[in-house]
């Protein structure tokens, strides 16, 4: 628009001095007056020129000597203690928070206007239809001095009610479907990670696996439709291997989106049957002898009794704190994938001489070992617990623990050669080891346990 005004007002000055010229030039021949005329003429042109060059420097291509006001200059904003601009504002905080809103037009409009007057950005949005309302997730970005009182504050003035906010961090950044593909990836290639793509789905919850017949004996829990139920914040679904799997999160109601994807995933287990991926890891003790580290399941259920039974009596009782009455029950539990991970260590000819168990309880994870008498103190027992724990932190674990007996120095023992902040209880010669895995940088060792075994 600015470049055709000026080329209007360039072809207007330019026909003016030619008119003048030959206004000009017509009085000089018919008039006596001829050179004061042509000084006339001469001023009229070197006006003519000296507008149009004020016009060119005022209206040409070069970039505005002034801000523009596009974006805050650099004094207007804040600035950290260099002298940038601070890095809260920056890059700012990142927070999931969940409201319930009226199924109306305008409610999610009047929400969205009352966190961009807080300067709040939202990253992603999700509805979840109820009957009587709409329950939206966001994922925001907030200035640092933005509180989260602060923007649940701004939500319930804007008609959001039950409002549910906490602190996110880079991994929330992934859209929604890419996120569920990704623990339908994982659960599809390994059965153990059913609890655990659960508990990523649907955030801190309470997982158990309560099987149709207990290694204890006894009758097993009430049934639950093919559909499954669904009670406000517990969810209960027929486990894959029978019996139930049950999901409780108090802290907040599932809705029946979280179901139905929580059932989805459930389904997928179920259709795909037990797996484990296969892989092995040849480890040389200081002795010399080679043994194999691998992922077990209850298709190893013979070679792990055979184990068992050449166990001390001691050796069993420092493992399970008292008397196993029926071991093969006992093991096919310990030993199936739907329950955790176990690793065993074996001998070339295929004996198993040593079990690790890494095992989901609830919303806590439990570590136990076993190792044959005659291959004990040889580093068999620190080496399976190291790749227990390195999967426990895959996993996502904040913290594992072992149970055992305070005579049992090899079990201390192993536990203490993680490199781990300890915690130990003691009650009544039970003692309870639990690692913290979010409280120290995991050490290099376990960070650098072989992938292929989880």
């Amino acid at each position: 628009m600015h470049h055709w005004r000026r080329d209007v007002v360039e072809l207007a000055a330019l026909f003016t001095a030619v008119a003048v010229a030959d206004a000009v030039a017509n009085l000089i021949g018919h008039g006596p007056d001829g050179p004061a005329l042509l000084v006339m003429s001469a001023l009229v042109l070197a006006a003519t020129a000296g507008f149009h060059v004020w016009w060119s420097r005022r209206h040409g291509h070069a970039p505005p000597v002034t801000d523009t006001d596009a974006r805050p200059d650099a004094e207007t904003r804040p600035a950290g203690p260099s002298g940038q601009p601070a890095a809260d504002e920056v890059a700012g905080a990142l927070w999931r928070m969940r409201t319930t809103v009226k199924d109306e037009p305008g409610s999610l409009a009047a929400l969205c206007a009352a966190l961009a007057e807080r300067r709040v950005d939202i990253l992603s949005l999700q509805t979840h239809p109820l009957a009587d309302g709409t329950v939206d997730e966001f994922l925001l970005r907030a200035p640092g001095a933005v509180a989260a009182a602060d923007i649940t504050r701004a939500v319930a003035l804007a008609g959001g009610t039950a409002t549910w906010i906490e602190r996110a961090d880079a991994h929330d950044l992934v859209d929604a479907p890419t996120r569920v593909l990704g623990l339908a990836a994982r659960t599809a290639l390994d059965t153990a990670e059913l609890p655990l793509a659960l508990r990523q789905l649907l955030g801190r919850c309470t997982i158990r696996s309560l099987p149709g017949t207990p290694a204890g004996g006894g009758s097993g829990p009430r049934p639950v439709p093919v559909e499954g139920v669904l009670e406000d914040t517990v969810m209960r679904l027929p486990a894959p291997e029978g019996g139930v799997l049950t999901v409780e999160r108090p802290y907040l109601p599932f809705t029946p989106t979280e179901f139905a994807r929580a059932r989805a995933l459930v389904e997928l287990d179920s259709r795909l049957g037990p797996r484990i991926p296969r892989g092995e890891d040849v480890l040389t003790l200081p002795e010399g002898n080679d043994i194999t580290v691998r992922r077990v399941d209850t298709g190893d259920l013979a070679a792990a009794r055979a184990m068992h039974d050449r166990c001390s009596p001691r050796t069993l009782d420092l493992r399970y704190h008292g008397p196993v009455g029926d071991a093969d029950r006992y093991l096919n539990h310990l030993l199936s994938p739907r329950f955790g991970r176990t690793l065993a260590a074996q001998t070339a000819s295929g004996r198993i001489v040593g079990l690790g168990h890494l095992l989901w309880d609830g919303d806590e994870t439990e570590v136990a070992l076993l190792v044959e008498d005659d291959w004990q103190q040889r580093g068999i027992g620190g080496e399976l617990l190291g790749r227990l724990v390195a999967l426990a932190v895959e996993a996502g674990c904040e913290s594992v623990y072992a149970v055992t007996k305070a005579s049992n120095t090899g079990m201390v023992a192993a536990m203490r050669g993680l490199g781990l902040p300890l915690d130990y209880q003691v009650e009544e010669g039970t003692l309870v080891i639990t690692a913290r895995l979010d409280a120290a940088p995991v050490p290099s060792a376990l960070r650098a346990r072989p992938p292929h075994l989880g």
